[in-house]
């Protein structure tokens, strides 16, 4: 079944995906074995710190580290691409006018909070041994089924309070899993969504054709966050998510859901994989905007779901810099173009790549 889907017009948001040892992440809420808890994580190479006390409400946490490196999928997956020299799709030019050649990119993720809310997507990370509670959906014949192993207090898009998209995006280091929630919403015990998903991060699985995920594209919203640990170690390794106004029916791979009846040709589909020219100078752009700027060339965009042009996503963390991301608006549709990337696809049921 398919559904119209949301659009993310926060103004700012952050995150990536990744995962190993090595320093805290303030960007990310960590919670205890049976608990609940608020704290952060992630480096390059889609690796991540393992997760640290952090302190929530006054509770302090103590989750246990996972004793395996955990990456967010494999090196092979289509996310880790580098689609650099892909040739250039023939309907490119129509696609970027339909999403807005004149457009600003704008980063929606930051430091600090909007309307009372963390700027970006939160990511919530759970040790081994957090108990799974019910979950409930609204488009359960689309989901994996629960339970799902969500605190009672993760962090949900938006705050509490929140009237958007409302991702809950919970990691399980230990078992390599992510737990995607759109519009997730506490329910006595547990809590019920529009829709849920769980990744194996250490596989190239898709989800079925056809079916949704907490993205609008079927695909994880985690693996294209952007996350402060990434840029401060220099690399972002995959491709990032960004929203459009408006797609095509049907989707392009790696997505495996579409959101549209439109069969205008000029529009983009879900799925579709955008770029920076290499032509574009980014030599004037503020150290943190640059490298967010470079995984643009190197790995691209994926379009993942339906909201304002080129508003790319990440996860928020007291550590960025507003302003030197705010230079991303220096960047417009036209300095993008799409690319072919069929010829990455080996097997049109795995994301993995050639």
């Amino acid at each position: 079944m398919s559904r119209p889907r949301h659009a993310a017009v926060v103004v700012l948001a952050l995150l990536t995906a990744g995962c190993a040892a090595s320093g805290p992440d303030p960007a990310v809420s960590t919670a205890a074995p049976g608990s609940a808890g608020v704290t952060p994580g992630r480096p390059s190479a889609s690796t991540a710190p393992s997760p640290v006390p952090a302190a929530r409400a006054g509770i302090g946490a103590r989750p246990s580290a996972p004793t395996r490196p955990c990456t967010v999928f494999p090196a092979d997956n289509v996310w880790h691409a580098d689609v650099s020299r892909l040739p250039v799709h023939a309907r490119s030019s129509a696609m970027i006018g339909a999403i807005g050649a004149g457009a600003t990119v704008h980063a929606d993720f930051g430091s600090g909070r909007w309307a009372g809310a963390p700027i970006g997507i939160p990511v919530t990370v759970v040790a081994a041994g957090q108990r799974k509670v019910p979950i409930t959906f609204g488009y359960a014949d689309e989901s994996d089924p629960g339970p799902y192993p969500i605190p009672p207090d993760a962090q949900v898009e938006g705050g509490p309070a929140g009237t958007g998209d409302r991702h809950v995006i919970v990691w399980d280091r230990a078992a390599c899993r992510a737990y995607e929630l759109f519009d997730a919403h506490r329910s006595g015990a547990g809590w019920r969504a529009g829709s849920g998903a769980v990744f194996d991060l250490r596989a190239n699985r898709m989800r079925p054709a056809g079916w949704t995920s907490a993205d609008a594209a079927g695909l994880s919203v985690l693996a294209g966050l952007v996350r402060y640990e990434e840029v401060a170690a220099g690399r972002i390794d995959h491709a990032i998510r960004v929203t459009v106004p408006r797609t095509r029916t049907g989707w392009t791979w790696p997505a495996g859901h579409s959101a549209s009846s439109v069969t205008d040709p000029t529009l983009p589909q879900l799925g579709q994989r955008l770029r920076l020219r290499r032509s574009v100078d980014l030599s004037g752009l503020p150290r943190q905007a640059r490298i967010v700027a470079e995984a643009m060339r190197r790995h691209g965009l994926i379009v993942a779901d339906h909201g304002s042009a080129w508003f790319v996503s990440g996860a928020p963390d007291p550590r960025w810099d507003n302003d030197a991301l705010h230079a991303l608006d220096r960047l417009r549709g036209s300095d993008f173009e799409v690319v072919d990337a069929a010829g990455l696809m080996a097997d049109p049921k795995s994301a993995a790549v050639r």
